[in-house]
């Protein structure tokens, strides 16, 4: 039995009281230690005092709404954020990864899949090489910025940026191939991406640039190579 200590912290943010306390039970029942919010304001005071490998948000919620509050904790790195929405279009899907966030699962949905999702979410915030050693990855420098693989940071001196760990993904595959042109389809195989469209890579390359680029609308170190998909110029 895997000792409580050990277990994934997940806070779930859902208004809907039913499908709420459904969601902590499964989760329990599967691995998870769960922590359960009614809405965004419920949510900011847990995080206040506890922390959390994930969260799972709702995104209609009456307030402050799950998107606005994606937006915000993205920009802090609290912890990775799973979506949860009625609504499935490509679209939405889009507007929720702009928003910062890992991943975007529409109602309704299997409990297995959101099981699976967090899993893969998880894998991917483990970071290869997190222990530091010989065989973990140098960091890379982009400009001013020094981005360290192993923590998922981009820094300049006392100043970081904390990145998703889809943006990280992203930054490791480009990065361990400098110059190299990769498309769109490799970089989903080597960043682990669960691309649900085309344009969950574009979208992913846009937020990195906004946080690497000194004009994301004119990009010096990653850039599009149209026709074949993205390359990463470091310095």
């Amino acid at each position: 039995m895997t000792d409580i200590a050990d277990q994934p912290h997940i806070l779930v943010v859902d208004d809907d009281t039913r499908l709420r306390e459904a969601l902590r039970r499964y989760l329990s029942q599967n691995g998870f230690m769960v922590t359960a919010a009614q809405d965004a304001a419920d949510a900011r005071a847990r995080l206040g005092g506890l922390a959390f490998d994930l969260i799972v948000l709702d995104v209609m919620m009456p307030g402050e709404s799950g998107l606005d509050l994606c937006r915000d904790l993205s920009t802090q790195g609290v912890a990775p954020i799973l979506l949860l929405t009625a609504r499935g279009e490509a679209e939405d899907r889009i507007q929720g990864l702009e928003a910062g966030a890992d991943d975007y699962l529409p109602k309704p949905f299997e409990p297995r899949e959101l099981v699976l999702r967090i899993q893969s979410i998880l894998r991917r915030q483990a970071r290869p090489g997190a222990g530091g050693g010989a065989n973990s990855p140098a960091p890379v420098r982009i400009g001013r910025w020094l981005f360290d693989p192993v923590r998922d940071e981009l820094r300049d001196g006392e100043e970081v940026v904390r990145l998703t760990s889809m943006e990280s993904g992203l930054l490791r595959a480009l990065a361990g191939a400098p110059g190299v042109v990769l498309s769109r389809e490799e970089l989903v195989e080597k960043a682990a991406v669960d691309a649900g469209n085309d344009r969950t890579i574009d979208v992913q390359v846009t937020r990195l640039r906004r946080k690497l680029e000194g004009d994301p609308r004119e990009p010096r170190y990653l850039l599009t190579v149209r026709g074949e998909g993205y390359v990463l110029r470091p310095d």
